[in-house]
């Protein structure tokens, strides 16, 4: 069996200088060669992996015939953000984790394929805006830029509904744009594939907060027949412990909002300060610590460590973000959790109060139990801490729209295959309903929703 094709990529030592994205995608050669291993299965079991049902063997053998235009295209019939889901999806978790060759060898690289044809396909000014049906003098509402929101405004576009998307932030494309690096999703990207969706009809008002700008109630009565309300969850989380206001110690939302969606890597040309100390703390292990670890890295700290409760079995980050990290310099301190803050006297953070842990019993997320081990704790002298532990519901629009029942979480309280929450027309999905997930998970959850609000538009009945 054929190995698997390796991404080609900057080398640590020169990626650590810049914002520049850190895989670099396959040539023309390389892709085919790892299409060429794909055994196009009668039964595809790669395509019940994925959340919105991409055609993967189609495309792929699109592919080994040279033909790469058509094979995005295939893509964009199921996934409207093919370069985003490309680079950002946890594949080895979901389509490829269900190929049949990873049971003996490698599965296909999948993820990489998708990025390649989409990169083909943009490159070579060849992006066609998919095809819209008659209209149907109907209006949705979508509320949030992010993937989940995306979707259904791709989705209800093309069935000929007239779309407009409301962001709160001064530039869409929600957690695409603010909370993922240059490094590992360029915001030219994220940018092309919005102005798809304009050619598409979609508009886009930025700078309105649904539940303060303006009510979900006003918004039909001016005239939107359903809303899809796609928030995210971008309220952070802290850990409540003591010190934790001190300067110099910040959200992980604040820090890569900052870094991604305002340049501050790029100050003084961008005026968006961001102060990042010589030693820096970053708490957590998923995806978001990655982040920000490596781009505390890029910033010039010299000493960046992650600070995580359980062993690197358990992060939930995805296995390469762990090992680029690593590669770039990033110290994993494992088995420690923070239990509070000691300042320098002048409201600055000096060092950070950790306790050694150990792992017991698997518990309700399926690892096992971090284990505080009683006076083991310790300080450890840092600059800047940031607390990237995950993030929850933004209250402002559910405060506001209290027809919306919530659950004991104070998420949206959601159909799970069609959207519909107790608000009539109102649907919702992606973050705010499931709690942080994948981009794809979201998009997911959109494609049900947009197939949920063709129905309720075409039949009144909810």
């Amino acid at each position: 069996m054929d190995p698997r094709e390796p991404m080609p990529k900057q080398e640590a030592s020169e990626r650590i200088k810049n914002f520049n994205e850190v895989a670099l995608g396959y040539t023309e050669e390389q892709a085919r060669r790892e299409a060429e291993r794909c055994i196009q299965c009668p039964k595809p079991l790669c395509v019940k992996g994925c959340p919105v049902d991409i055609s993967i063997p189609e495309f792929i053998k699109l592919i080994v015939e040279g033909k790469y235009t058509e094979a995005a295209r295939k893509i964009k019939e199921d996934d409207i953000l093919p370069r985003m889901t490309g680079r950002v999806c946890p594949q080895e978790d979901q389509c490829e984790a269900q190929c049949v060759l990873g049971i003996k060898g490698s599965p296909i690289a999948i993820g990489r394929l998708e990025r390649f044809v989409s990169d083909y396909e943009a490159e070579n000014a060849e992006i066609e805006a998919p095809p819209v049906r008659a209209k149907k003098n109907k209006k949705v509402a979508v509320v949030g830029s992010g993937p989940a929101g995306l979707t259904v405004a791709a989705d209800c576009a093309r069935m000929g509904y007239d779309v407009k998307i409301f962001e709160a932030l001064h530039k869409p494309g929600g957690v695409l744009a603010y909370g993922i690096p240059e490094f590992r999703l360029p915001k030219a990207i994220v940018g092309c594939e919005i102005e798809a969706l304009k050619e598409m009809g979609v508009e886009l008002e930025c700078n309105v907060i649904i539940g303060r700008t303006i009510t979900v109630e006003q918004l039909f009565e001016e005239g939107f027949d359903a809303i899809f309300l796609g928030l995210g969850a971008g309220l952070p989380r802290f850990l409540g412990v003591e010190g934790e206001n001190l300067l110099g110690i910040y959200s992980a939302n604040e820090f890569l909002t900052r870094i991604n969606l305002m340049k501050a890597y790029k100050f003084p040309e961008y005026d968006t300060p961001i102060n990042v100390g010589k030693k820096v703390a970053v708490i957590g292990g998923g995806n978001v610590a990655m982040d920000s670890a490596r781009s505390a890295v890029r910033l010039g700290s010299e000493e960046v460590h992650i600070i995580y409760r359980r062993s690197r079995q358990e992060m939930p980050a995805r296995n390469e973000e762990i090992e680029n990290a690593e590669e770039e310099g990033v110290i994993f301190d494992l088995l420690v959790n923070p239990i509070g803050f000691a300042g320098d006297g002048k409201g600055w953070v000096k060092s950070v109060k950790l306790i050694k842990m150990e792992l017991g019993e698997v518990d309700d997320s399926g690892r096992r139990r971090p284990i505080p081990i009683k006076g083991s704790d310790f300080f450890y002298d840092v600059e800047t801490v940031v607390v990237a532990i995950g993030q929850k519901a933004n209250p402002i629009l559910l405060d506001a729209t209290p027809e919306i029942k919530k659950n004991k979480w104070a998420y949206i309280d959601a159909d799970g295959e069609t959207g519909k929450t107790s608000m009539k027309g109102v649907f919702a999905g992606g973050d705010i309903v499931t709690g942080e997930a994948t981009v794809i998970a979201a998009m997911g959850a959109g494609r049900k929703a947009s197939r949920a609000i063709d129905e309720y538009l075409k039949t009144g009945k909810w």
